[in-house]
């Protein structure tokens, strides 16, 4: 590419690789030579690298690493590590560790989970209603599936739904990626059975007396209650993730210290680099496991001089079981082939490994579309075109190579290239396909950086999770020395690619010929440069969506394993011994980060909505199975998952067709007429409504509230009094009250008390 496009010969013979191998310093060519190299490199444009190493201070290090990436296509994993495969007690020493990291991870985040509500003694209602929001929505179709006759019975169930969009019916299991529910079902499925019929208990249950006049509940723990195994295997599951952290610092660092750094600097960041504790069913604790084997596996390959099929196999799996859980992969994945574009571009990769990396990505999103039943999400996202944008630049190199322009031109050429390309192929295929289910996407981007707002916008910039990167966090990042150690390798690594691409310029500019084996690695090899791109744009996604940061905590652990790195620090050794230097930083961030460990471990509570209980309890009670229910988002999900009742919007948000019913419904938060809400609401066959005051008046900031966000979209009504306000005072004459409790009140839209 820019910087080794223009100097790509024909790879020589063996022998004449050992007659014409130059010393460290920059060689210096005949004219005869330099004749014979420009006819050559006009006649042949060979795909490998012409990258090489040069600097006296990094000389003995780049050897070292030379040695190392070449015996890599012979030897095994460990050695990777840099151990010898004769030792077997280190290799052994590296996966008992992991797994006792990954251990204490799944025991950590329960403790937490069980100690903030006390989950073991909670009722089967209470469990249920612990799971708000999209949580409940998603162990609903678990829930679904565990109780219905047969799994086959309860799988055509969610893929052909009427009650959560109710009159709609939809394919649950591909808008709403319920891959994870439908084979934790399966295996619950068959554990229940297997120890039934062998004669084992799977769970046992006591009555537990509530206090305060409060009528007892049953409450059961084991894996044989739904709820307990549905938390337990997601439990399990972050706690492969700590084991994967474990293996991944170790290999990218070279030391096991590397991956013990990655470890604790997770722990004592916990709080800003998961909510798996707190919030168990969203779709990111599936997910981010597999981001992380996923980023592992990628820097094996981008490590390795040949990439083998099965380093490509193990990423393209990695990629569809990433994909398949959570909607929003592919804008990580997106990041993530950005990244690897500049690193190809500056020639840190070559075109061969770049293509087939690109060609893995396109076929697990190939896969991932059928699994998803054409899902055109898939089809319209900026990932996709950006995949085949990127192949296009990548298989016509010749092009750009015929401008012989400076390098910066060169790249900014490949940049716009891929811009432009990839915003008019998605523009082209959605329209192609009529899709506009990330349309609200490009909103929100443009809410940041503007003062454009809409409903949808609003309705999403106006939660703290969806907000600008909070102050604090920084700070948080800063007491345990996360922030400073990122930094200084980041620093450490930009100022050695710098080098080295200043070093090749001047090279290819004095005439010197390319290496003879095609490439040699800069001193900071590819997947170094990479992390460093990740790491920007990681950062960018987290500043401008406070949410995202669990994308960008983690991965700064993981960039704070290269502190180890004999390649980046192994001047350290000359002075101190290294091990020694990262202890002292250990236990420099061991004093505020076990202060915030000591503050999760003293998080006791108890989970009680005595309000929402009795709300559920009525529903149950004194409507019919067919009646249609609507309200705010949250309080849908918890009514489909503990009455079954048909709901007309829920939490999931992501689909146009959504955004516009929970937009009819959350009209009754406006300051329109009664008339035109009750017209509305039963021309979408609602039955109830499920009025809550604190939506009304509920203002996480100005201009924030319900009614203040519909005076953005109904100008002409601004000024008059919120009809949420009203119908709090006195329902009649459009609405009649059937319920009230001081917190929820149900109104009958047809005016009768019972459907």
């Amino acid at each position: 590419m820019a910087v080794h496009a223009r100097s790509k010969l024909k790879e020589r013979s063996s022998k004449e690789q050992r007659q014409q191998r130059q010393p460290p310093s920059i060689p210096s060519y005949s004219s005869g030579d330099a004749t014979e190299e420009r006819e050559n490199r006009a006649r042949h444009r060979d795909k490998g690298d012409s990258r090489q190493r040069h600097g006296s201070d990094s000389a003995h290090l780049s050897r070292a690493w030379n040695n190392q990436c070449h015996q890599m296509k012979h030897k095994g994993f460990f050695l990777d590590l840099g151990f010898s495969t004769t030792d077997h007690l280190k290799s052994w020493s590296i996966l008992l560790f992991g797994v006792v990291v990954g251990v204490l991870h799944w025991g950590h985040i329960s403790t937490l989970f069980e100690n903030d509500r006390h989950f073991s003694h909670l009722s089967t209602l209470e469990r249920e209603m612990a799971f708000r929001t999209e949580m409940g929505l998603y162990y609903s179709y678990f829930k679904t599936m565990t109780e219905a006759p047969s799994f086959y019975s309860g799988l055509h169930q969610i893929m052909n739904d009427n009650i959560t969009e109710y009159p709609k019916v939809i394919n649950t299991l591909q808008r709403f990626n319920l891959y994870p529910e439908m084979i934790l079902a399966s295996w619950f499925r068959v554990y229940t059975q297997t120890m039934d019929y062998l004669g084992y208990k799977t769970k046992l249950c006591w009555t537990v007396n509530r206090g305060d006049e409060l009528s007892p509940v049953e409450s059961c723990e084991g894996l044989g209650d739904p709820a307990y195994f549905y938390v337990t295997m997601i439990f399990i599951w972050n706690g492969a993730m700590m084991f994967f952290f474990y293996i991944y610092g170790t290999f990218l660092s070279g030391s096991r210290l590397g991956g013990f750094l990655v470890v604790l600097s997770f722990f004592f960041n916990h709080g800003e680099c998961t909510r798996v504790m707190w919030t168990p069913p969203l779709r990111e604790s599936f997910s981010y496991p597999f981001l992380v084997l996923q980023m592992f596996l990628l820097t094996y390959i981008l490590r390795a001089q040949n990439v083998s099929r099965q380093s490509l196999f193990a990423l393209g799996v990695s990629n569809v079981c990433f994909m398949l859980p959570w909607q929003f992969a592919q804008f990580v994945l997106l990041t993530q082939i950005a990244s690897l574009f500049a690193i190809y571009i500056t020639g840190f990769i070559n075109s061969s490994k770049f293509l087939s990396i690109l060609y893995t990505h396109m076929v697990s999103l190939g896969i991932c579309f059928i699994l998803m039943f054409g899902n055109s999400m898939l089809l319209t996202s900026y990932y996709a075109s950006s995949l085949i944008v990127l192949c296009v630049i990548a298989r016509n190199e010749e092009l750009f190579l015929r401008l012989q322009t400076r390098h910066v031109i060169f790249w900014i050429l490949h940049v716009l290239s891929w811009v432009v390309g990839t915003v008019l192929l998605k523009a082209g295929v959605s329209k192609l396909l009529g899709a506009a289910d990330d349309a609200h996407i490009g909103n929100l981007l443009k809410s940041k950086f503007t003062a454009y707002k809409d409903f949808d916008t609003l309705m999403y910039t106006c939660a703290a999770e969806f907000d600008f990167m909070e102050r604090e966090t920084p700070w948080r990042y800063l007491k345990t020395l996360l922030l400073p150690i990122v930094i200084i390798v980041f620093i450490a690594i930009c100022v050695q690619a710098l080098r080295d691409l200043q070093i090749s310029t001047s090279a290819k500019g004095s005439g010197a010929k390319n290496p003879p084996n095609g490439r040699l690695e800069h001193s900071a090899c590819g997947e170094l440069v990479y992390h460093a791109l990740q790491l920007v744009a990681f950062a960018a996604l987290a500043v401008l969506i406070m949410r995202l940061k669990l994308f960008l905590s983690p991965h700064m652990c993981i960039m704070a394993s290269l502190l180890c790195s004999k390649q980046l620090f192994g001047w350290i050794s000359t002075r101190v011994h290294q091990s020694v230097f990262v202890f002292i930083i250990v236990g420099l961030m061991s004093v505020q980060g076990y202060s915030n460990l000591q503050s999760q471990w003293n998080i006791k509570g108890e989970f009680s909505n005595l309000p929402q209980e009795e709300l559920l309890e009525w529903i149950h009670s004194n409507t019919n199975p067919g009646a249609v229910f609507a309200g705010a988002m949250p309080t849908m999900a918890s009514v489909k998952l503990s009455t079954g009742r048909p709901i007309v919007n829920h939490p999931h948000y992501e689909d146009t067709d959504l955004r516009a019913r929970t937009k009819k419904v959350y009209s009754m938060y406006s300051r329109k007429p009664a008339k035109e809400v009750k017209n509305t609401l039963l021309g979408m066959g609602v039955d109830f409504f499920i009025l809550e005051d604190t939506w009304c008046t509920r203002r996480t900031k100005p201009g924030c509230s319900l009614p203040e966000i519909w005076d953005i979209e109904d100008p002409e009504n601004a000024g008059k009094v919120p009809l949420c306000s009203m119908m709090g005072k006195e329902s009649r004459p459009h609405f009649l009250t059937v319920f009230n409790n001081g917190i929820y009140k149900v109104l009958s839209v047809r005016g009768n008390k019972k459907q």
